[in-house]
């Protein structure tokens, strides 16, 4: 076998030009990478900017002042550093920590359905009646357990077990700054108190309301506290905005996460 060997003359720049194309193609790939790490760093940067400027408080002015709400003009700073203005509502009779207490009581009966308790009252700022939760303010030196099975009672005459306290929220934090815990309660519908029940509003001082179970028709002098079915609530409520009643938000909210929950169940049996 005979092997031929070639040799090719290679120009020198012809050697140099191939040197300066692969410096010129590192330099380029390490240009890349110097240029990403720094726009990475720029992104790090604003969106650390942007978690440290936050809205701020600045002052809060006083308005006008009636006997139990207060207008007041609240001055605040934008993320963007921007001084800004804002009209509030506020409490005269305000306490330390939250305002009020919201029940959401469930009243249960030996071979009865169970039934949420909902009171029904005419409310001026609206022009017309509401369907919400039992409620009212927390009295200095209470609790908001406490003040919620006070309001039950008053408000219902019913007895409850306290069953779950939420931690503080809001209510309509665009208006104002009233804030409230959100108590459940259970109540023993077959204990002598409890079939009987007779409230003690303060203002009048006796029982006013009737109490309606599985009819939606009676109407008292100032209250009516109505016991409505779970298992048909959603139904409930929507007759009640037919017939011009303002179903609370936070009312209708349960009633469509008591929807969705018979919905999930049924679909997982």
């Amino acid at each position: 076998m005979i092997v031929y060997q070639q040799h090719v003359s290679v120009s020198v720049p012809h050697i140099i030009k191939q040197i300066r194309v692969k410096l010129l193609n590192r330099h380029l790939k390490s240009s890349t990478k110097v240029r990403n790490i720094s726009v990475s760093a720029v992104a790090r940067k604003k969106m650390t900017d942007n978690e440290i400027r936050k809205s701020s408080f600045v002052k809060e002015e006083e308005i006008s002042r009636g006997k139990w709400l207060s207008l007041n003009q609240i001055t605040y700073t934008d993320p963007t550093g921007k001084e800004r203005t804002w009209e509030a509502v506020s409490r005269t009779t305000t306490q330390t920590g939250s305002d009020a207490v919201c029940v959401i009581a469930i009243l249960k009966r030996m071979l009865k359905y169970d039934c949420l308790v909902l009171v029904k009252q005419y409310r001026p700022p609206l022009k017309g009646y509401t369907l919400e939760f039992p409620a009212g303010l927390i009295d200095p030196c209470e609790t908001a357990a406490t003040c919620g099975l006070r309001e039950l009672k008053e408000e219902t005459g019913y007895i409850g077990t306290l069953k779950h306290e939420s931690p503080v929220t809001c209510l309509d934090p665009g208006i104002g700054g009233t804030t409230c815990h959100l108590i459940t309660a259970e109540i023993d519908g077959d204990i002598d108190s409890n079939i009987h029940p007779k409230n003690k509003l303060e203002e009048s001082g006796e029982s006013i309301t009737r109490i309606l179970l599985h009819c939606f028709n009676s109407v008292s002098e100032f209250i009516e506290v109505l016991c409505i079915p779970t298992d048909e609530l959603l139904n409930k409520l929507n007759d009640f905005t037919k017939q011009g009643v303002v179903v609370n938000t936070m009312v209708y909210s349960y009633a469509i996460a008591m929807e969705q929950s018979k919905k999930t169940k049924n679909k997982s049996l």
